[in-house]
């Protein structure tokens, strides 16, 4: 019999993992002389950068003085009255799982990545939100969260009230599935017609991980891609609208906080996510 491939062997699911996100928080913790304290209860991950560059440009994001990542810095800002955290530039999928670890271990309870995308199927003149409800698996870091499948799914009470308050709210999102690739530049004819022909509407390089992650570790995470672009194809793509998407990422942020952020039945108090680990 032929040996499985190493990205699927020796994937023992239900093990603890020797080196977890609290040891690597401590030791940062200590070395920069930090005092363990909570971030916000909703963070978001803006692989892009545009959010978190405007926000700063505009003197409304402040540094968190209690982030102990190595990597990354987390912003505080405020939405409709709400403090929120914000992690800028964290692309592709083992990146996005490194953080999202991170963040979850230090009091997040529910994380939103919103991040640009390219349009699979033409459902729509671009640039519009899809919230992803599951994702096709062709990247790496999923593979060491869950067993083999084609897709990982979100959570299906997070994008049942997500989807809801965004109707209610008239927002324009489209609920659907995305297609998670490590290699951008590999997306071939044949593999977005193979896509395509799944009914993916969008491809992106972070949601299938995150979600993977979020069922391996009961966490609270929803993702979004911002369909900007049929992968340059034509001249004009990339357009993200006003303030490079930034007021309409906004408001999809402000309305998330709005609707999940105290709601019980959806998401665990920080203490709860404690008790699962």
């Amino acid at each position: 019999m032929p040996m499985p491939p190493p990205i699927l062997a020796n994937k023992e699911y239900h093990e603890r993992s020797l080196f977890e996100p609290e040891a690597l928080l401590r030791e940062a913790r200590r070395q920069k002389r930090l005092v363990p304290r909570d971030v916000p209860e909703l963070c978001v991950l803006d692989p892009d950068g545009d959010i978190v560059r405007r926000l700063r440009e505009r003197g409304a994001a402040r540094r968190s003085p209690v982030w102990a990542c190595y990597h990354t810095d987390l912003y505080d800002f405020e939405v409709e009255g709400r403090r929120l955290g914000i992690i800028g530039c964290a692309v592709g999928a083992s990146f996005a799982v490194l953080v999202a670890e991170q963040l979850f271990a230090s009091g997040c309870r529910l994380l939103v990545s919103i991040t640009s995308a390219g349009q699979v199927a033409p459902v729509a003149a671009p640039p519009y939100f899809v919230l992803i409800d599951r994702a096709l698996r062709d990247e790496g870091t999923s593979y060491h969260y869950l067993p083999v499948s084609d897709f990982a799914e979100a959570d299906r009470a997070l994008i049942d009230r997500a989807a809801a308050v965004f109707a209610a709210r008239r927002l324009p999102a489209i609920v659907g599935s995305s297609w998670t690739i490590d290699a951008p530049f590999r997306e071939t004819e044949g593999a977005v017609a193979g896509a395509r022909a799944r009914g993916i509407l969008a491809v992106e390089m972070e949601a299938v991980a995150l979600y993977a992650f979020a069922e391996a570790r009961r966490r609270a995470v929803l993702c979004l891609a911002y369909v900007t672009n049929a992968m340059g194809q034509s001249c004009g793509e990339f357009e993200k609208g006003e303030a490079d998407g930034t007021t309409d990422a906004l408001k999809v942020i402000g309305t998330l906080a709005q609707a999940l952020i105290g709601h019980g039945d959806v998401l665990p108090h920080a203490g709860e996510l404690r008790e699962l680990d």
